[in-house]
């Protein structure tokens, strides 16, 4: 059930102070903005009880990281502000929502559907703005042992030394017992870290963090992606997505998930636009380097997972692809063998080069 305002702000209040003092390196006389969606309309008919009910415990939450904010930061300015969801991960904000996060130096973005992707999020970051995008958090977060708890000097340290193996390679193949068989070219894309510490203006990254993340390049994917059962929000059957060209061309199974992926990229029924090739797009492979991720089925925590990589769809216009997209969604990979330029780079889920 969703808890009381109250019982969240009690909950929560170590864990918000020391995200504000750490990840984001708030400054006296620094200014703050708490930024959350609600559900709305026809959310409130097409989502299941479980979904809504989700979305409401995170608006609350996030009012919540505001009530403990303000008053822990006497000499800060906390702002908090609440928009009507968009209905997609990656699809822009309202006009007035992305004209209020250029007016901040740190913007905490606790919602359902992500920012990351977006002009919204790109502007504010080029007027100076740092943004912990959290798109799907949960409170149980914060929690000690979770994901908001790891040492993120060690996230650091590990995400940069994977980076730095991978730079300057070229081909890539994923494979999985569970059906997977997808090979895709990163020659001359730049891997880049999300480590969690966003303390410098520009910078930007997600809450919890901790990956390893490259655009592909556009064109080059070719295989069979398969999402297991229990890896996708309310996904209850494997799912599996023929690739070619770099872009998704058909869905198989995944129940209800599959429907509506089917449906969003104009693959059944079928429709043509630039917007559902856009969609389609193989924009991000990704890995997971933050050790107290556990959760498979909350897509945020679940990327940040040691042991799993992610591949998305969408838009990867934001971090160094060619593809500008009103969606960005990413589809878990548990215990994947990764080979790269022909050497193992990852062994069922085992990160061979740490080793």
């Amino acid at each position: 059930m969703v808890k009381s305002l109250k019982e969240l702000i009690e909950e929560i209040k170590p864990a918000v102070i020391n995200m504000f003092r750490v990840n984001m390196g708030l400054k006296d006389g620094e200014g703050a903005l708490v930024l959350t969606d609600y559900p709305h309309g026809e959310f409130w008919r097409n989502l299941t009880p479980g979904e809504l009910e989700d979305a409401v415990a995170r608006t609350l939450l996030a009012r919540a990281v505001y009530e403990v904010s303000k008053e822990a930061f006497p000499n800060n300015r906390f702002e908090f502000h609440a928009y009507p969801m968009t209905g997609r991960n990656g699809a822009e904000p309202p006009p007035e929502v992305a004209d209020l996060m250029k007016r901040f130096e740190v913007v905490v973005a606790i919602t359902t559907y992500s920012l990351s992707h977006t002009r919204a999020r790109e502007e504010a970051c080029k007027a100076g703005a740092r943004i912990a995008s959290m798109p799907g958090f949960t409170a149980e977060m914060f929690a000690p042992g979770g994901p908001m708890a790891a040492d993120y000097g060690k996230i650091k340290e590990v995400s940069e030394k994977i980076a730095a193996w991978l730079n300057g390679r070229r081909d890539v193949k994923i494979i999985t017992d569970y059906g997977t068989d997808l090979r895709l070219s990163v020659e001359g894309r730049v891997w880049d870290v999300d480590v969690g510490l966003y303390v410098k203006p520009g910078e930007w990254g997600n809450l919890p963090a901790g990956e390893v993340y490259v655009a592909p390049l556009e064109g080059s994917a070719e295989g069979v992606l398969v999402v297991p059962k229990g890896w996708y929000p309310g996904l209850t059957e494997d799912m599996t997505l023929h690739i070619s060209k770099g872009l998704v061309t058909k869905i198989e199974g995944g129940g209800r998930v599959g429907d509506h992926f089917r449906e969003l990229l104009g693959l059944q029924p079928p429709a043509e636009g630039k917007e559902y090739l856009a969609r389609r797009n193989v924009a991000e492979l990704g890995i997971g380097t933050n050790p107290n991720a556990k959760r498979p089925d909350n897509v945020l925590e679940a990327e940040k997972i040691m042991g799993t990589i992610h591949v998305a769809i969408g838009d990867n216009s934001h971090f160094g692809g060619k593809v500008e997209a009103d969606l960005h969604e990413d589809f878990l990979q548990p215990e994947p063998t990764v080979i790269v330029d022909g050497e193992e780079f990852m062994v069922k889920g085992k990160i061979v080069i740490l080793e």
